[in-house]
């Protein structure tokens, strides 16, 4: 049974709940998101990853993670990463979420 998301992160409910934590502690969880990109930043290139953004970072920016450049383009790499790489890094950063000691605070995911 094929079934239709509404938003592209809807597959995976772990990776909602992570998009779901960023777009409400975006603060908190910026410097999350910046080490995220530097991992990448690290296998591809930062300066791959900016011009890939570049190609596919709103003009009118009305979209809820636009309003950040980190969280854009943290968001909008793990958009067309595939679905596995989606899942990786959602559950790695619900792991370091965890280290941090926010698990009980605000992330409600089920092992």
């Amino acid at each position: 049974m094929n079934r239709e998301y509404k938003r592209w992160y809807d597959h995976d409910a772990t990776l909602m709940q992570i998009l779901e934590l960023l777009r409400n502690y975006q603060n908190e969880l910026k410097e999350q998101a910046a080490i995220f990109l530097e991992k990448l930043e690290e296998k591809v290139s930062k300066e791959t990853i900016d011009k890939f953004y570049d190609m596919v970072k709103p003009i009118n920016g009305k979209r809820w993670y636009d309003k950040d450049p980190i969280i854009s383009k943290t968001v909008e790499l793990l958009r067309v990463v595939p679905p596995d790489v989606q899942r990786t890094a959602a559950n790695n950063f619900k792991k370091v979420l965890k280290e941090m000691g926010i698990e009980h605070e605000i992330l409600h995911i089920d092992d």
